[in-house]
């Protein structure tokens, strides 16, 4: 006697390319913010390589207009647009990224801590609310003119407002972690408590924080421009977007390129990271994904 089998077929899972091309799909702001931003990066990295120097002055070709020698023009030195704002994009970016990286790292490790040890959260967010209430340009002006003009001053000065805004956003996520019934499990089986953080709490706040970085990079562009641009970010001689906009303001009315150009850069750029953001907060928010299916 025979018996038949029945065969079942178990449904394939699709290529990790064939998820990638449904991801851009469903998502296309993500690829697209990236793209422009990753153009940016690489544009502003290997720019300078294939440049003059930003820093050679040659007073007999200043304030030329754009032309096929000149694709952006000179400034008052004589001194390239093009290769200037090449060179600028290396000082905004880094400074956006590195305090994006900063203040996300800090404000999560005191986030964490403060929304899951009771104790210290009233003494901690009282401190948060007391940096929330100075305005961060006016703070970090006052933070630069205590100490001397140099890139990582300009970093830290820009992070320390950024944190408190990261602690709020990581301490609104671990109070409601905290009463789910998987961490009640883990502290009834003795669990230790840098247990429960890294492998339980830690885990659920990467999603909302990496939607925060972004918006964060975008912010501290701006701050650096508005920085540079009022004398209190970087270094006049360090050819950053807000230190070419801030030297050009004053013939503007007969050569706008000097602040057309570096201004666009810094708008693209600050456009791509928001793009980015948006697209993250979609695709991570499981909430808005499940109605994107």
């Amino acid at each position: 006697m025979t018996l038949a089998t029945d065969t079942i077929e178990l449904p394939r899972r699709d290529s990790r390319r064939v998820r990638i091309r449904k991801y851009c799909r469903r998502h296309p702001t993500v690829p697209f913010g990236l793209g422009v931003l990753g153009v940016m990066i690489i544009i502003s990295i290997l720019g300078p390589y294939f440049t003059v120097d930003p820093l050679a002055l040659s007073p007999f070709k200043r304030l030329k207009p754009p032309s096929g020698e000149f694709l952006f023009g000179t400034d008052m030195y004589g001194r390239e647009v093009f290769a200037r704002t090449l060179a600028g994009g290396r000082i905004s970016l880094a400074v956006g990224i590195s305090v994006a990286l900063v203040s996300t790292v800090v404000g999560l490790a005191i986030g964490i801590v403060s929304g899951y040890v009771r104790a210290l959260d009233a003494v901690v967010m009282r401190v948060m609310d007391g940096l929330m209430a100075i305005p961060g340009v006016l703070l970090a002006i006052a933070l630069i003119s205590l100490t001397s003009a140099s890139i990582s001053n300009v970093i830290i000065a820009i992070t320390i407002p950024e944190v408190p805004r990261v602690v709020r956003l990581v301490r609104a996520v671990v109070l409601s972690i905290r009463e789910q019934p998987y961490i009640q499990a883990a502290v009834s089986v003795g669990m230790p408590l840098p247990r429960i953080l890294w492998k339980h709490v830690l885990p659920n706040t990467l999603a909302p924080l990496i939607v925060q970085a972004t918006y964060i990079c975008a912010s501290a562009v701006i701050v650096e421009a508005i920085l540079s641009f009022l004398g209190a970010g970087t270094p006049p001689e360090i050819p950053s977007w807000g230190n070419i906009m801030a030297e050009g303001r004053t013939y503007f009315q007969i050569t706008p390129w000097i602040i057309l150009f570096p201004g666009l850069f810094l708008a693209i750029t600050v456009l791509a990271v928001n793009v980015l953001g948006d697209g993250l907060r979609d695709s991570l928010d499981p909430r808005i994904a499940r109605r994107m299916r």
